[in-house]
């Protein structure tokens, strides 16, 4: 089927064109029998809205840009959902003979999942925690047990019972006193990340009168059982200050003991795993601070460990008489570790523990009494290292065979422990939970999620490639496919890639892919620059003026698939959402015919506008990331690549985008304005579709299983293309 351009369904589309401009139309519009029947004709077929164009200029060092979609920006405009929810349908009607595939895809995915299931315990000051979910249930149930894991469960939340008879709910920070009898707890009902933090008597099961709203939703105790501590939110919804509240108090008495006036930074505060000291952490993209209390104390004051500097980054962590530092130090660009004795903390104390490794990435650590666990990251994969603090022959690394896997340090509250709890999953293998001795070097497997149905991992296969960059940089590329495949370049091939602010993408398990592998998909994940799989310079070789590094890159593996005969332009397909689609949009505006169908959630793709504009969430933190536009270099660098800015006449792939009305990491209005542009410009027939939920925000629907149907609308846009391909 052919999806008309709204310039040539003008007649098909009158009705929805005039309510969506919000203008009279003329009477002579019809007058033409001739147009009318032509009108009856295509009426047939899904007519797309057509959003009105206010022209409005934005000019920044003397350029001026028009952008006659900006009047989309109104959440709360009438016009503005009327448009959202023309788009809605507009899609729903395009893909509404999918609908019979998209609820098997749906019961497929929910069908995998284990409806009675819970992770398994950690143990903590007595307690042994989990996380239950109960069949039919969208919503998890926080629980614990007293000192054996056979004892009886001692229910703390019930977020399904506090969900019912909200459209979003969301709950965060679980934390529960040091004498565990009180639970501190966050609740967002609206998915914009604002959490009113909330107290529970676990006693009496008495919910607490104390409500503190606009926080990030954890809090942190002080050891006196009725002091917490807490980040509130700004008008942009950056965490700019820490409040210190007593229970039985009014929020609004709550003292102020930390603002964060620099509004590249964001604030936040936790509990160092002694539980010695309580943390206020300053970051942005460049520099880190921190200020320490004791928490012994919680009305004294902090004091800041080592003051900020621009290009020096650092972590912190306690044990004993020593704070350990991960740190960048000296132009250590992959990090390393350091200590320092608490009573003397700037960095000229700092003392050496784990040197800088070119090769090796120190991502984090675990302390323990009698050793060190250290995640690492080598080559593009993780590792698990242990070191002995006083045996120096202990010092090795944990064993992994698969050619693709991540394994990353789990939960470890206790100090004293001889074992290291741990994950691990690959593209074939579901996510894994072990405790690990550190003596015998023996593991037991706790728990591996279960897929439920016939899955057999040993019907997969996965690899790790390498795709050759313009600039001969190679490229990591992890694929999985069912086992048989051949390679005559006639494979279906879904491209996933995210490739920014330094977040790696690891190669790990998805029951829902099943779903696409089970009807010959090759998924892979392209490791673009802008990530951190090869180290810390993969980041800075991906982002401010060297951001275009991740297109290429993405370009590059894309090709690379092709010239494996993994699959053809016309089997290709691409993914990514949040930045990952602001990747989506400025490919397409340089490779458009690589690719069949292209998925963009909640994408970011207004980069001028938005990084101009310091009113919006996120804008002034990412400075370091992006660039500043109001430095000209920067103006000019993000022009050339931001996606809405670069729409031009010619042919798109087939597009899918999708958005939530409160999203708060990419306001709605970006995907929204591309949309609307895209259609106004393109040369093409290819189907454009906008889907907004217009409950929810950047993470999708709350609950267990309703995200899945947003997924199963993705999947049905894949498939879909497909069959009208095979037809």
């Amino acid at each position: 089927m052919k999806y008309l351009k709204p310039k040539a369904a003008a007649s098909a589309s009158l009705l929805v064109a005039c309510l969506v401009a919000g203008s009279g139309c003329s009477s002579t519009t019809t007058d033409s029998a001739t147009t009318a029947q032509t009108a009856t004709a295509e009426s047939t077929l899904p007519q797309p809205p057509v959003a009105k164009k206010v022209p409005k200029e934005l000019t920044t060092h003397g350029h001026t840009r028009i952008d006659n979609y900006y009047w989309l920006n109104q959440r709360e405009d009438p016009e503005v959902i009327a448009y959202l929810n023309a788009e809605n349908d507009y899609t729903k009607q395009v893909l509404g003979h999918t609908e019979e595939l998209q609820q098997k895809l749906y019961d497929e995915i929910v069908g995998r999942i284990k409806q009675n299931d819970e992770t398994v315990p950690y143990k903590d000051n007595g307690y042994w925690y989990f996380v239950r979910y109960e069949e039919g249930k969208e919503y998890p149930i926080y629980a614990r047990k007293k000192e054996s894991r056979e004892a009886k469960d001692e229910v703390m939340l019930n977020a399904n019972e506090r969900a019912a008879g909200k459209k979003y709910y969301a709950a965060a920070g679980l934390s529960v006193s040091p004498n565990n009898q009180l639970l501190a707890f966050g609740e967002d009902t609206v998915s914009r990340r604002q959490y009113t933090i909330r107290f529970k008597n676990l006693q009496t099961g008495e919910l607490l009168p104390d409500a503190i709203p606009n926080t990030t939703g954890g809090a942190v105790w002080a050891n006196d059982n009725k002091t917490v501590y807490y980040s509130v939110k700004d008008p942009a919804l950056r965490s700019f200050k820490i409040f210190r509240h007593t229970l039985g108090t009014p929020a609004s008495q709550d003292k102020e003991v930390f603002h964060e006036a620099d509004e590249t930074f964001s604030t936040y505060v936790f509990k160092t795993k002694s539980d010695k000291y309580i943390i206020i952490g300053s970051h942005s993209t460049m520099a880190q601070e921190y200020r320490y209390l004791d928490a012994n104390n919680p009305n004294g004051g902090f004091k800041v460990i080592q003051p900020r500097e621009r290009g020096l980054e650092y972590s912190v962590d306690h044990f004993g008489d020593n704070f350990y530092i991960v740190t960048n130090k000296d132009g250590a660009t992959n990090f390393k570790l350091m200590q320092t004795p608490v009573t003397k903390t700037g960095k000229e104390n700092w003392k050496e523990v784990i040197p800088h490794r070119q090769d090796v990435l120190l991502e984090g650590i675990e302390i323990f009494k009698d050793y060190l666990a250290l995640q690492e990251r080598k080559d593009g994969l993780t590792q698990i290292r242990i070191k002995g603090w006083k045996d120096a022959k202990t010092d090795y690394y944990i064993n992994f065979e698969e050619e693709a896997y991540t394994a990353y340090i789990g939960n470890n509250p206790d100090f004293d422990s001889k074992e290291l709890r741990f994950g691990y999953t690959s593209l074939t293998t579901p996510y894994s939970t072990y405790d690990y001795n550190i003596q015998t070097k023996e593991r037991e497997l706790l728990k591996r999620d279960e897929v439920v149905g016939d899955f057999d991992p040993n019907n997969y296969e996965a690899k790790r490639m390498y795709a050759t960059a313009d600039d001969g940089t190679k490229i990591p590329v992890s694929l999985v496919y069912r086992k048989g495949l051949t390679l005559d370049g006639n494979n279906p091939t879904l491209l996933y890639a995210y490739g920014s602010y330094g977040n790696s993408m690891n190669p790990s398990f998805s029951s829902v892919r099943l779903s696409l592998l089970d009807r010959g998909f090759v998924y892979a994940i392209a490791h673009i620059r802008g990530g951190q799989e090869m180290g810390r310079q993969w980041y800075e070789d991906g982002k401010m003026l060297k951001k275009k590094n991740t297109f290429t890159d993405f370009i590059d593996a894309s090709e690379f698939l092709i010239e494996q005969k993994y699959t053809n332009p016309d089997k290709l397909f691409a993914m990514g959402g949040s930045a990952g689609g602001l990747l989506m949009g400025a490919v397409i505006n340089m490779r458009p015919e690589l690719y069949k169908g292209v998925i963009a959630a909640v994408p970011f793709v207004d980069v001028v506008t938005t990084m101009l504009d310091t009113s919006i969430p996120l804008t002034t933190g990412e400075f370091d990331e992006w660039g500043n536009p109001a430095n000209k270099e920067y103006y000019d660098y993000m022009l050339s690549y931001s996606p809405y800015d670069n729409v031009e006449a010619k042919a798109y792939p087939n597009m899918l985008v999708t958005t939530g009305l409160h999203d708060s990491q990419v306001q709605y209005w970006e995907p929204a304005k591309w949309v609307a542009k895209l259609r106004e410009i393109k040369t093409d027939d290819n189907m454009l579709l906008l889907h907004t939920n217009m409950e929810a925000g950047h993470g999708g629907a709350s609950g267990r299983f309703q995200r899945y149907k947003e997924t199963a609308l993705q999947y049905a846009f894949l498939l879909n293309l497909l069959e009208q391909q095979n037809q």
